[in-house]
């Protein structure tokens, strides 16, 4: 499917002749082409605007660049399928951009969403959670932070591959779905991706898109970000509307941008925040949402207090110890406080030990998962498998186990479990106020306050995301450093490895709710500093060598 898309798309393009107007560059009377393994936003709206290259050029080139690495070459399957319509859409914005100019920032950028965000089936393209047994079904509309970018005059590109039901259904490795099969790293073979928003991950990794949307319920914005090289913002739970999207959990999912740059990051970060009258969450949220463009200042950190959480985090089995990792935090430490930051270390959390010990997650998650995908079944206008609910999935596995319990990979415990909650019963209400006991107020809360923080900074490895996930709290994630040459390779899952030699790895910081203008500051100011991204690359058949000229030139 996605050649035969790929090969419509490069007839589409030679229909659209206007499209080549302005493409002289003045500028010395040369083209400057960004390399789109690393282009940013600003640089590829610096291109369009001199008419360098059009929107229609950046499409084409990522669905050559897709079609080199995707299912050919390495086969790091980290796309679904392609948007048929975005050829057209792009020669839309290219004319709209002559004629009045661009929108802002996003106008004719091309971005990659999760699977598990809804876009309208008219436009060509599924929304299944990497299952089955919703490939052609109907959703209402599209997703609230879809209704933003189309606005913005983003270009959706297609959707990504990504643990199926958000690495919910069972004991299954990360980046495996039915219909999209096993999503591997491009900085090592067969590589873990991490999370669920693995596709997303590596197709931001390598420039596979401009940029990509992930969706976090606990880690699958930060990991995914931290093993593939990434910036990746986390938001405060309801700060970026859920509408629209394949729930797991009303009280921890959140939809963040996962891009090569913090400054990429807060772009996107910044079109698709506010409120939504489709989730009441985002009602809760600050009557304004910051530009957190205005965040990118280098000198971020000057003057602030940023605390360590060791105890429970690092340097034990529980966070994953890893020399290669605790050399890199520490030497991460020593850049915050060279940068101006006092930090404190320790500031422990003083709940950490309740946290590993509590099974509230748990039960919050399962109980949830049940109500709402229940909800998501319901709200379909049409669902050709015919399932109707959670019960309906597991039967639909278990009859269909050629697409959807392959060797290997046919456990459902994790669907199995959701289905035998009750509701929202007493241990459900229980289990959610203790999180929030646990989380902030003796959790992350209690640790800035009692040390006069204004973040906490570990390793965006182990057990770093759970006292965010459980009261929604944000995460910026930037990257902290790569395994070394000689790491003994390990396992992680079938045909997986982890760590593994080049594979990188991620820091995180993380504040209280709606504390992600600081926390942007910060990443920023530590990546400006470190510039460790690009210190590696993927592994040369990982990298796509179609570039913007190639497309320009043809």
């Amino acid at each position: 499917m996605l050649r035969l898309h790929y090969l419509t798309c490069i007839v589409v393009f030679f229909l659209f002749g206007d499209v080549f107007a302005g493409l002289v560059n003045t500028r010395g009377g040369t083209r400057a082409f960004p390399d789109l393994y690393e282009a940013s936003v600003d640089e590829l709206q610096e291109g369009l605007d001199a008419g360098t290259f059009t929107s229609v050029d950046l499409v084409t080139a990522y669905f050559a660049r897709i079609d080199e690495v995707n299912l050919k070459g390495p086969a790091l399957r980290a796309v679904l399928e392609l948007n048929p319509m975005a050829l057209s859409q792009a020669a839309d914005l290219d004319r709209e951009r002559r004629a009045t100019g661009k929108r802002g920032h996003l106008h004719g950028i091309p971005i990659l969403l999760k699977d598990n965000i809804a876009t309208v089936a008219s436009e060509g393209m599924n929304t299944t959670a990497g299952s089955f047994s919703l490939l052609g079904s109907i959703v209402p509309d599209d997703a609230g932070v879809v209704k933003r970018l189309r606005r913005a005059g983003a270009i959706i590109l297609g959707k990504a591959n990504m643990s199926e039901w958000a690495h919910f259904r069972g004991n299954l490795p990360s980046g495996w779905s039915g219909r999209g099969l096993q999503c591997t790293n491009a900085y090592f073979p067969n590589a873990d991706p991490c999370g669920s928003s693995s596709g997303s991950g590596v197709g931001a990794s390598i420039g596979l898109a401009a940029v990509t949307l992930g969706t976090e319920t606990d880690g699958s914005i930060t990991c995914p970000s931290s093993n593939n090289n990434l910036a990746g913002i986390k938001p405060t739970v309801g700060l970026t509307s859920r509408a629209g999207v394949i729930p797991i959990s009303a009280h921890q999912d959140t939809i963040g941008p996962m891009t090569r740059s913090i400054a990429d990051a807060a772009i996107v970060l910044s079109v698709i925040a506010g409120k939504d009258p489709n989730d009441n969450f985002t009602l809760a949220q600050p009557d304004r949402v910051p530009d957190y463009t205005r965040a990118l200042r280098k000198d971020a950190l000057r003057g602030k207090r940023i605390g360590v959480p060791r105890h429970v985090f690092l340097n034990n089995s529980i966070s994953g110890d890893d020399p290669s990792i605790n050399v890199a935090f520490e030497q991460a430490l020593n850049v915050i406080r060279r940068l101006g930051a006092t930090v404190v270390d320790p500031a422990d959390i003083p709940s950490a030990e309740e946290i590993v010990r509590s099974n509230n997650e748990t039960v919050v998650l399962d109980t949830e998962f049940k109500v709402q995908l229940n909800q998501w079944f319901e709200s379909l206008i049409e669902n050709p498998s015919g399932v109707r609910s959670l019960a309906d999935l597991i039967q639909f596995d278990d009859d269909n186990p050629d697409l959807e319990e392959p060797p290997q990979f046919t456990d459902q415990s994790q669907l199995i479990e959701a289905q035998r909650t009750q509701g929202f019963d007493d241990a459900y209400f229980t289990a959610l106020a203790f999180n929030e006991d646990l989380g902030a107020t003796r959790g992350i809360d209690a640790a800035l306050k009692r040390h006069k923080l204004d973040a906490l900074v570990l390793p965006a490895t182990g057990f770093t995301t759970v006292p965010a996930a459980i009261v929604g709290y944000p995460i910026v994630t930037v990257p902290l450093g790569f395994f070394p040459d000689n790491v003994p390779i390990g396992r992680a899952g079938p045909n997986l490895v982890y760590p593994a030699p080049g594979v990188p790895f991620g820091l995180s910081f993380f504040g209280t709710a709606f504390s992600e203008f600081d926390l942007i500051g910060f990443g920023y100011a530590y990546e400006q500093a470190t510039k460790t991204r690009l210190a590696r690359r993927a592994f040369p058949d990982a990298i796509p060598k179609t570039q913007l000229e190639d497309v320009v030139r043809n």
